[in-house]
């Protein structure tokens, strides 16, 4: 009871009283800038799995650091203490997009800055790279212009496999490269697998469509490139 007493005491101090200012100001910063961050992460998110756990995370992360280094300030005790404790702590859950970790970092920078006090830093920071990642979104930085395909084609084990299909291929496509040669059916058809491009105008169905002329009309597959930015 002294004790708090004493605590109670001590707050009454001007000092103090600026030092928890301070420290609330730095958690509610970085509290906004991670509203900022995850504004900007749904905007240009592109991925298949959109969770909104998962932003609610960043939004954590961001002022859980602040908190932290605000704990820490210049004790390097504190600081290896925290560095002990969190190393009891495993992550299992695999990000679907690598993208996602640079957002958690990007957050996770924003609240150090925070708890530093380098409000103006943090600001001026999550602002600057919103705006790049935005640009980046918008122009589409980094994706390349064609998309490999999977083929899958069947064709009857007394077909020879091996120059079948060059002509249409070269008609149709700008690359295709066949990847594997296997049996099915029990052993009475082969399954050809190939990766392709396909030229500019040219559809799935067309080339499913003169494919099949010369497969005896049996099965085939085109399977989408996975794409990710």
């Amino acid at each position: 009871m002294n004790q708090f007493i004493n605590e109670l005491q001590y707050f009454s101090d001007f000092t103090t009283r600026s030092a928890i200012i301070e420290s609330f100001a730095a958690i509610l910063l970085s509290f906004v800038l991670s509203l900022l961050i995850t504004w900007v992460y749904r905007r240009t998110y592109t991925g298949g799995q959109y969770s909104q756990s998962f932003v609610h995370t960043i939004i954590i992360m961001s002022v859980v650091v602040s908190v932290i280094m605000i704990v820490i300030g210049n004790n390097i005790a504190v600081a290896f203490g925290l560095v002990g404790a969190f190393s009891i702590i495993r992550f299992r859950s695999a990000m679907s997009d690598p993208k996602d970790i640079a957002f958690i970092f990007f957050g996770m920078a924003a609240g150090i800055a925070c708890g530093l006090g380098f409000y103006t830093l943090a600001i001026l920071f999550a602002i600057t790279l919103s705006l790049l990642i935005f640009i980046l979104h918008g122009v589409d930085y980094g994706k390349k212009d064609s998309f490999k395909k999977t083929l899958k084609v069947t064709i009857p084990e007394n077909m020879h496999y091996e120059k079948l299909f060059d002509e249409l291929f070269t008609r149709l496509l700008d690359e295709y490269t066949l990847l594997q040669v296997e049996t099915t059916n029990l052993g009475t058809m082969y399954q050809l697998t190939y990766t392709i491009v396909p030229k500019e105008g040219v559809t799935d169905k067309q080339i499913m469509d003169e494919i099949r002329e010369h497969n005896a009309n049996l099965k085939i597959s085109i399977v989408m490139p996975s794409r990710t930015f």
